[in-house]
C-alpha cells in the first residue's frame, strides 16, 4: 500500500509532470524507434533484472545488477526476434524468440519459435530444442515450456516427434538445461495432444487434446498410470482454454465456457472433472491473461479493457494494485514481473506524461528503473481520454481519443486520423501507442473506436461482430467520424483512415465502401481479399482445422451466400475509391501475406487510382525487427499524410 513519505513524494513528483505544457514537434525517429528497453524481468531474489535493449541496429539481452546499475552479462540477439523471457534462477534466463526462415522440405517461409537459455556465469546461450534431433522438422512452435524439475536442472517441453512422412506424436521432452543436446521423452503423447500439465515434482498430471477431424476437445488426467477422461466437448472451435494449475496441483484452470464466453475463471478437479463456481468474473470485461509462475501455478488474472485491472487470490495484492491505480487514474500500471514471493513487483507505467516507464514496487515504495523511450519527453506525450457514442443502431461504442498537445478542440474542429485496431478480436488500451502519439504530435486528433467485435468489453459485445466484416463493424467506424464531426470536434473534410492488419482491411473497406468520407487511406499489412485469405488458411491448415472454422465463424457467421467473401473484399471494389491510398507491407509477413497488398495495388492501378505501394524487406507482421524498417514506414506515412491532408 502507499503509506510512507517516499511513496507520497514519488507520486507528487509524477503529478507535477502532468501539468499541461506546449510540445515541440519531435523528429520522426523519436516515434519510429523501438523502445530502448523492453521485456524487463526480475530475478528470484529481486537484485537483478534482465531486459531487451535496442541500440541503433543492435539488439541485446542484458542482465544488470539493480543496486549498482552495473551490467553483469548479456548477448547479441542477432536474428532472434524475442517475445518473452523469464529467470529460471539467479543466473539463468529463458528467452522465447522466433526467426523467419525456410523449413527444409516444406513450402514457403515460416516464423519458427524456439526457446534459448542464457547462463551469465558462463556467458553462453544455447537453443533448448532443435528440429532434427529427434524433433520433427516441420513444426514452427518449439518455444513452449510446461515446467521445470525441482532442482531446476531440466525443462519439460512439448514437441512433435517423428520422421517426415509419418504422423508425429506431440510428446513431452525432458531437456538438460546444462547440456541441451541431452533430451529424452518424459511422456508419449498422440498426434492430437495439445498440452501437458505437471505437478511440483515435474510429474505429468494431465494432458489436453483436440482432434480436428473428429471436432473433439478433451482433457485427460493421469490416474494410477492410466489416462482418465475428465472433460469432453464436441466442437469445431475450442470454446474453453486450459491455462495452468492450482497451488495444490489438484485442479487445472479453465477459462471460458461452452457458449464461448471468455469472461470467467474456473478450476476443474483432476479427480472427476467437476467445475468450481466462477472464481474471477466481470460481465463487461474478459480475462485476457492469467498470472502464473514458471511452473504454471496461477496467482490471479488480468481483466481486459481500456486499462488493466487485476484480481488475485491474495486480497492484499488486489488492494495494493487498486491503490496504485487510483493514485494516478490517467495512467495505466501493467504488472510485467514479480519475485516468487510477490514482495517486489515490476510495473510498466504508461499514460499522461509517460511514454513508458519501468518501476519496481517493494515495501510500499516505488523505485524508478528506466524509461523505454527517452527520446519522447514527458511534455511531448499526448493525453489519451475515454469517449463513447451511440452507433446508428443504438449500440454504445467505447472510444479512445488522443488529443494533440497544445490544441483545443473547443476552439476549432481538429483534423483527424481514424485508426481502427487489428485483430479484429482485440482492443486498444490507454497506453503509449507510438503511431497514435506520432499523429497527435503532428496536430491530429486520433480516433480509436472499439467497434463491435472488439474484445475487452464483454462477451456479448465481441459476439455482435460475428458476420459483420465490412458491414456493421465498418458502420461503427463511419459513425465515429460522423458523430465527432456533428459535435464540431473534428473537421469532416480533413480525415484520414490508417490501419494495421484487420485495421488495414478496415482502412481499405473505408476507401471502397464509404469513399466520400476520407481524404486519404493508409493500409499497413492489411487484408484486401477475404476470399483469398480463407483459401490461404484452408491450404495452410487444412479444411477441417479449427483455425479455418474460427475465421469462418467470425467473418461469415451463419451467412451461406456463396458470394459473401467477395462482397466484403475491398480488392473487388477498387473502382469506388476516391482518396489516394498508401499500402505498406512487410515481405516476410506470415499472418497477412504480401500478396494481399500486391493485388490491391494492382487493382487500384488498373482502375487508374492514386496508389503508392511500399514493401518493407525482411520484416514481418509487426514491422519490429529493425529501427530502419519502422523509420522508413513512418517517413512514407508522414510524406503521404502531409501531401493529402493539412493539419
Amino acid at each position: 500500500m502507499l503509506k510512507n513519505n517516499k511513496s507520497a513524494l514519488f507520486l507528487t513528483f509524477i503529478l507535477l509532470l502532468l501539468l499541461p505544457t506546449k510540445a515541440a514537434q519531435l523528429p520522426v525517429k523519436a516515434y519510429s524507434s523501438l523502445p530502448i528497453m523492453s521485456m524487463v524481468r526480475i530475478s528470484p531474489n529481486g537484485d537483478r533484472i534482465a531486459y531487451r535493449a535496442v541500440q541503433n541496429e543492435d539488439d541485446y539481452l542484458i542482465m544488470k545488477d539493480i543496486a549498482t546499475g552495473k551490467i553483469i552479462g548479456g548477448f547479441i540477439l542477432g536474428d532472434i526476434n524475442p517475445s518473452h523471457a523469464y529467470f529460471v534462477d539467479q543466473n539463468r534466463v529463458v528467452l522465447i524468440g522466433s526467426t523467419h526462415k525456410k523449413i527444409m522440405g516444406f513450402r514457403g517461409q515460416h516464423d519458427v519459435s524456439s526457446a534459448f537459455i542464457y547462463d551469465v556465469t558462463t556467458n553462453k546461450v544455447e537453443q533448448l530444442l532443435v528440429p532434427g534431433r529427434e524433433i520433427y522438422r516441420g513444426q514452427s512452435g518449439l518455444g513452449r515450456v510446461a515446467g521445470f524439475s525441482e532442482d531446476l536442472q531440466y525443462a519439460y517441453m512439448p514437441a512433435f516427434v517423428g520422421d517426415r512422412g509419418t504422423t508425429p506424436r506431440y510428446n513431452l521432452m525432458k531437456v538438460d538445461l546444462a547440456k541441451p543436446r541431452r533430451i529424452s521423452t518424459a511422456e508419449r503423447g498422440r498426434h492430437d495432444t495439445r498440452d501437458y500439465f505437471l505437478n511440483a515434482k515435474a510429474e505429468v498430471i494431465a494432458r489436453e487434446r483436440f482432434n480436428n477431424e473428429k471436432n473433439l476437445h478433451t482433457v485427460e488426467a493421469l490416474v494410477d498410470d492410466k489416462w482418465v477422461e475428465i472433460y469432453r466437448e464436441e466442437t469445431e472451435i475450442m470454446t474453453v482454454s486450459f491455462v495452468g494449475v492450482t497451488p495444490d496441483y489438484k485442479s487445472i484452470v479453465m477459462l471460458g465456457s461452452p457458449d464461448g464466453n471468455q469472461n470467467a475463471y474456473y478450476t476443474m478437479s483432476l479427480t472427476d472433472g467437476s467445475l468450481s463456481d466462477p472464481i474471477f468474473y466481470q460481465e463487461d470485461a474478459s480475462i485476457e491473461r492469467v498470472l502464473k509462475s514458471k511452473q504454471r501455478v496461477v496467482y490471479g488474472v488480468r481483466y481486459s479493457g481500456f486499462r488493466p485491472d487485476y484480481a488475485f487470490f491474495d486480497k492484499r495484492l488486489t488492494q495494493t494494485y487498486k491503490a496504485i491505480q487510483q493514485a494516478l487514474p490517467n495512467n495505466t500500471f501493467r504488472i510485467v514481473d514479480h519475485t516468487p514471493d510477490w514482495k517486489t513487483i515490476l510495473f510498466y507505467m504508461e499514460g499522461d506524461q509517460s511514454s513508458g516507464d519501468y518501476l519496481s514496487f517493494s515495501g510500499g515504495e516505488f523505485n524508478f528503473l528506466a524509461s523505454a523511450r527517452p527520446m519522447v519527453k514527458a511534455e511531448a506525450v499526448a493525453n489519451v481520454r475515454e469517449y463513447s457514442f451511440a452507433a446508428r443502431d443504438g449500440l454504445n461504442i467505447p472510444t479512445l481519443l488522443t488529443y494533440p498537445v497544445g490544441k483545443d478542440a473547443s476552439k476549432e474542429p481538429l483534423p483527424a486520423i481514424l485508426m481502427p485496431h487489428g485483430g479484429p478480436q482485440s482492443h486498444d488500451k490507454i497506453s503509449y501507442d507510438w503511431l497514435a502519439q506520432y499523429f497527435a504530435n503532428r496536430g491530429f486528433l486520433v480516433i480509436q473506436p472499439q467497434f463491435r467485435g472488439s474484445t475487452g468489453f464483454g462477451f456479448e459485445f465481441t459476439r455482435k461482430g460475428h458476420g459483420e466484416w465490412g458491414k456493421k463493424m465498418q458502420d461503427d467506424l463511419t459513425d465515429s467520424v460522423l458523430h465527432l464531426a456533428e459535435k464540431n470536434i473534428i473537421d469532416k473534410d480533413r480525415v484520414c483512415i490508417v490501419g494495421w492488419s484487420y485495421g488495414g482491411y478496415a482502412a481499405l473497406a473505408g476507401a471502397t465502401f464509404t469513399p466520400e468520407l476520407y481524404q486519404c487511406v493508409v493500409s499497413i499489412n492489411g487484408v484486401s481479399d477475404v476470399e483469398r485469405m480463407m483459401k490461404t488458411e484452408r491450404r495452410d491448415f487444412g479444411k477441417d482445422h479449427w483455425v479455418v472454422a474460427y475465421w469462418d465463424k467470425i467473418i461469415r457467421d451463419k451467412n451461406l451466400d456463396e458470394d459473401f467473401f467477395e462482397d466484403i473484399s475491398p480488392v473487388n471494389f477498387a473502382d469506388n475509391v476516391k482518396a489516394p491510398v498508401l499500402l505498406i507491407h512487410g515481405t516476410d509477413d506470415t499472418i497477412v501475406p504480401l500478396r494481399q497488398s500486391e493485388e490491391m495495388a494492382d487493382a487500384l492501378e488498373d482502375a487508374d487510382k492514386k496508389v503508392k505501394f511500399i514493401e518493407i524487406e525482411d520484416e514481418g507482421h509487426s514491422i519490429d525487427k529493425s529501427n530502419n524498417s519502422r523509420l522508413r514506414s513512418l517517413q512514407a506515412i508522414e510524406e503521404f499524410i502531409a501531401k493529402h491532408i493539412s493539419n
